[in-house]
């Protein structure tokens, strides 16, 4: 098995020696993910490589912000005309995260793996894989160090979202010295630190104030008061006028219940399915709960698509915590 430096520099070679790359990063994307796809563009261009950055679906408003986030194309409002077989995958914890993107790798594709999830199973012809990572984006970090490119605002921007976000603002306990001193480098190059908190962490949208609401008015606790949930439905997304974007945090507050152990967030997806976001104190590992159903994640914070109505999905999850309680 080849070290860290040893993917480093395999990674590097990948994006030197290819053209022409398709960069996706998984269904629903976050801070880490947003700013990995456009942290890997930002180099490419540098490179003087041509690329296209693609996502499933919209990427969330309040990172609107970020170098040329508006040419992640979205599946959702339309195709590609072709596919591509050079492939960079960041914040993919497996393949099938890359959603329907994948209609668009050649089938002989060589596909880059960038990730920092301890799920991660290693797929693609290039893996850079580091589970002790706060984030991708400090992979990338790592990453953008080995070659000979000037900084700037717009790619210290990108990089500080994305561990920003990934640490719940430097608070979660992957906020490592390693990570500090990133960020120190970041401010140096002018990041507002202050300005992106604000933005990324505390402003809320109305929307989000009120399927959350609606999201609280739902909660309950076992007997035993160690594990709590809420759940929303398509119905209250609607009359809330509510994005997935606006979903985000909700799944902390049954998880900050003082004696709570694990906090989830069911998200009712149709009759058929829900997807569960899980948030542990310490004692589960959520990640392998999560991996009982397909999904994956951290130790202290991961999800799931689980089948079945909701009435189904909650005690089949509860079953499952319980045992590893």
């Amino acid at each position: 098995m080849q070290s860290y430096e040893q993917s480093l520099q395999q990674t590097r070679k990948f994006l030197l020696e290819h053209d022409d790359y398709l960069v996706v990063s998984h269904v629903q994307p976050d801070g880490d993910a947003v700013s990995s796809t456009l942290a890997v563009g930002w180099l490419l261009s540098c490179l003087g490589k041509k690329y296209t950055m693609l996502n499933e679906g919209p990427i969330p408003k309040r990172m609107e912000y970020l170098w040329h986030a508006d040419e992640i194309v979205n599946l959702g409002e339309g195709d590609l005309p072709r596919k591509y077989s050079n492939v960079i995958c960041v914040d993919c914890a497996d393949f099938q995260r890359v959603g329907l993107t994948q209609r668009f790798f050649a089938q002989d594709a060589l596909i880059a793996n960038i990730d920092h999830h301890p799920t991660n199973n290693g797929y693609g012809f290039v893996t850079l894989i580091k589970p002790d990572a706060a984030a991708t984006a400090e992979i990338l970090f790592d990453l953008l160090k080995t070659f000979e490119v000037e900084w700037d605002i717009d790619i210290a921007t990108a990089i500080y979202t994305g561990l920003l976000t990934d640490t719940g603002g430097f608070r979660y306990t992957n906020t490592s010295p390693k990570v500090m001193a990133a960020v120190s480098e970041l401010l140096v190059l002018g990041v507002n630190g202050p300005e992106l908190a604000e933005t990324l962490l505390e402003e809320m949208t109305l929307a989000q104030v009120k399927v959350l609401n609606r999201a609280l008015n739902t909660l309950q606790l076992t007997p035993q008061g160690d594990v709590a949930w809420v759940y929303v439905t398509p119905q209250d997304m609607l009359e809330c006028n509510a994005a997935n974007e606006d979903l985000e945090g909700i799944v902390n507050y049954p998880r900050n219940i003082r004696g709570v152990e694990v906090g989830m967030l069911f998200k009712v997806i149709d009759e058929t399915a829900v997807k569960v976001s899980l948030r542990s104190a310490g004692k589960v590992d959520v990640a392998a709960l999560a991996q009982v159903f397909g999904g994956g994640g951290h130790t202290r914070a991961a999800g799931a698509r689980v089948e079945g109505t909701l009435e189904q999905a909650i005690p089949r999850v509860l079953e499952e915590v319980r045992r590893l309680l």
